[in-house]
C-alpha cells in the first residue's frame, strides 16, 4: 500500500495538510506561509536551535520532578533534545529568522519537532499528539515569552565565547607583529600629517591593546545575559507554572548548558525589558568600530606600493583588477571594514526594536536576535580571516621607513628642548622650502654638533620618554 504523502493536523484556524515525513506540524506550516521574509530559516543559527533544545530538556526534567509529566514522556522529550543538541533534526527548524509573534513560530517549531520525533521513539506515528502533545507536554509550564528570550540568551552566550576566543587569537597575532617590529623606526602621524617618530612595533601594539580592552567589555556584557526570565510564562506572573518551577528549571538549565544562569528578581520586568540585548549590541558596535579603524590603518600603511605610503606589505591573496595587470588590493581589511558597517547597522536595528516594546512584552525580539547573531558570527569570522589571511603575513619596508624618518620635518620636535621652539620652527620651514633635511640644516646653522645631534636622534631616544634638559641646555 502506498504511504500517504500528507497527514492532517488541526489548530484554532482549522485543518491543514502537513507533509507526512515532516517533523514540524501545522503551526510551523502556517509560519512558513506567513513569513517568507529573508529566505533564511532559524537553522542558520545552530546555537539557537541547540539552546531551544536545552530549554525544553530542562523544562521536561523539572516538570517530571514536580510530578507533572510522566516518566515515559519525559524520557522521550529528553532523548530528542539530546539528539538535537548533537546536531540531528537541524533541517526541521524551518521558520524564517524574522517573524511576527515575538518568537512564537520558533517556539512552536521546536515543540512540534520534539513531539513528533518523541512519538517515533514511542513507536507512534507523527501527529498522534494524544500520546505526546507539542503544547500540553513539550511546552508544559512555558510560554514563548520566557522560552524564546531565554534560548536567545543561551545562544548568545555560546556566540560570545567564540567571538572572544577569535579576538584573543587576533590580538596574539598583532602582539607577535609588535614584537617583530619593535626595532623598526617610523614616523607617527596625526591628521595624516607627519608628527613624531615611533616604532612600527608601538603602532601594532595599539591594535592588540584595543582588542584586549574590547574582550573585557564583551565579557562584562555577557554577564548581563546570564539573567533569564524562564518561569515567567506569559507576562512574568508565572501563570500555569508550579510555584517551585522557576528556580528548579533555572538550575537544570544551568547544569545542561554549563552557564551560571540567574533568575531575574522581577520576572514581569524581565519579560518586557530588552536592555541586556541593547548593551551587548553596543559592545559589538564598539568592537566593530575599533577593528575597522585598525583595518583603515593597515590599508593606509600598505598603500601604493610605490605611489602611496608603502610602509608595510600585506600578503597578496588574490588578483586585484580585471583591467590593471599586477594590481593587488587590501581585500582582507576591506571585508572586515564591511563587516563593521553591517554591525553598526545591526546596532541601530536592535536599538529601534528594543525601544518599540510595548507594555508587558517586546514583540520584536526575533529581529533583535537575528541582528545580534549576525554580528557575533560575522565579527568572529572577520577576526579569523584578518588573522590568518592578513596580519600573520605582514612585512615591514624597513629601509623605506628609516629614510622617511631621516627626511621628515617631524623630528624637529625632538630638538625643541635643545635649540628652542623658535629655532626649531625656522629649521622646519626652511627644510620644507629647500628640500634639505632637518639634520643637515641643524648642522649648517651650528645649532648642535654632529655628536649631540646623533645622540638626540637615536631611535631608542626618539620613541620613548626621557629626562629633558632645561630649555636651551646642551645635551
Amino acid at each position: 500500500m502506498k504511504r500517504p504523502s500528507v497527514r492532517h493536523e488541526h489548530d484554532l484556524l482549522g485543518e491543514r495538510a502537513v507533509p507526512a515525513d515532516a517533523y514540524y506540524g501545522v503551526h510551523t506550516l502556517r509560519a512558513l506561509e506567513n513569513f517568507p521574509i529573508t529566505g533564511a530559516p532559524i537553522s542558520i543559527y545552530p546555537d539557537l536551535v541547540n539552546a531551544l533544545a536545552c530549554v525544553k530538556q530542562a523544562a521536561a526534567l523539572t516538570n517530571n520532578e514536580l510530578k507533572l509529566l510522566d516518566d515515559e514522556k519525559t524520557r522521550c522529550i529528553v532523548k530528542v533534545c539530546e539528539e538535537i543538541r548533537g546536531g540531528s533534526l537541524l533541517e526541521e527548524f524551518v521558520v524564517d529568522v524574522i517573524q511576527g509573534g515575538a518568537g512564537t513560530s520558533t517556539n512552536m517549531n521546536a515543540n512540534e519537532v520534539i513531539a513528533n520525533r518523541g512519538l517515533e521513539l514511542m513507536g507512534r506515528n507523527k501527529g498522534e499528539y494524544r500520546f505526546l502533545h507539542p503544547l500540553e507536554h513539550v511546552n508544559m509550564s512555558q510560554s514563548t515569552n520566557d522560552v524564546y528570550p531565554t534560548a536567545v540568551k543561551v545562544a548568545l552566550h555560546f556566540g560570545i565565547q567564540r567571538l572572544t576566543a577569535a579576538m584573543a587569537e587576533l590580538r596574539a597575532a598583532f602582539s607577535a607583529k609588535a614584537a617583530e617590529f619593535a626595532d623598526v623606526v617610523k614616523m607617527g602621524r596625526t591628521q595624516l600629517q607627519d608628527a613624531v617618530p615611533m616604532t612600527l612595533g608601538q603602532e601594532f601594539s595599539t591594535y592588540a591593546v584595543m582588542l584586549e580592552e574590547d574582550e573585557q567589555r564583551l565579557k562584562e556584557a555577557a554577564l548581563l545575559i546570564h539573567e533569564i526570565n524562564l518561569g515567567a510564562t506569559a507576562i512574568g506572573t508565572g501563570i500555569t507554572a508550579h510555584p517551585d518551577y522557576a528556580p528548579l528549571v533555572r538550575g537544570k538549565l544551568s547544569d545542561i548548558t554549563g552557564i551560571g544562569l540567574i533568575t531575574a528578581s522581577n520576572l514581569v520586568e524581565a519579560t518586557q525589558d530588552a536592555g541586556a540585548f541593547v548593551q551587548l549590541s553596543g559592545v559589538l558596535k564598539r568592537v566593530a568600530v575599533k577593528l575597522s579603524k585598525s583595518c583603515n590603518d593597515l590599508r593606509l600603511l600598505s598603500s601604493g606600493p610605490r605611489a602611496g605610503l608603502g610602509e608595510i606589505n600585506l600578503p597578496p591573496v588574490q588578483a586585484g583588477s580585471s583591467i590593471m595587470p599586477g594590481k593587488v588590493n587590501p581585500v582582507i581589511p576591506e571585508v572586515v571594514n564591511q563587516i563593521a558597517f553591517e554591525v553598526i547597522g545591526n546596532d541601530v536595528t536592535v536599538s529601534f526594536a528594543a525601544e518599540a516594546g510595548q507594555m508587558q512584552l517586546n514583540a520584536f525580539e526575533p529581529v533583535i536576535a537575528h541582528s545580534l547573531f549576525k554580528s557575533l558570527m560575522h565579527l568572529r569570522n572577520g577576526c579569523d580571516t584578518l588573522r590568518e589571511r592578513c596580519v600573520r603575513g605582514i612585512t615591514a619596508n624597513r629601509e623605506h621607513l628609516r629614510k622617511l624618518v631621516e627626511h621628515s620635518i617631524g623630528i624637529v620636535t625632538a630638538l625643541n628642548p635643545y635649540i628652542g621652539y623658535t629655532n626649531a620652527t625656522q629649521v622646519a620651514q626652511e627644510a620644507l622650502a629647500s628640500g634639505k633635511s632637518v639634520y643637515e640644516l641643524v648642522l649648517e646653522k651650528k645649532l648642535l654638533s654632529k655628536k649631540e645631534l646623533d645622540e638626540i636622534l637615536k631611535p631608542e631616544v626618539l620613541t620613548r620618554p626621557r629626562y629633558m634638559p632645561v630649555p636651551g641646555e646642551r645635551p
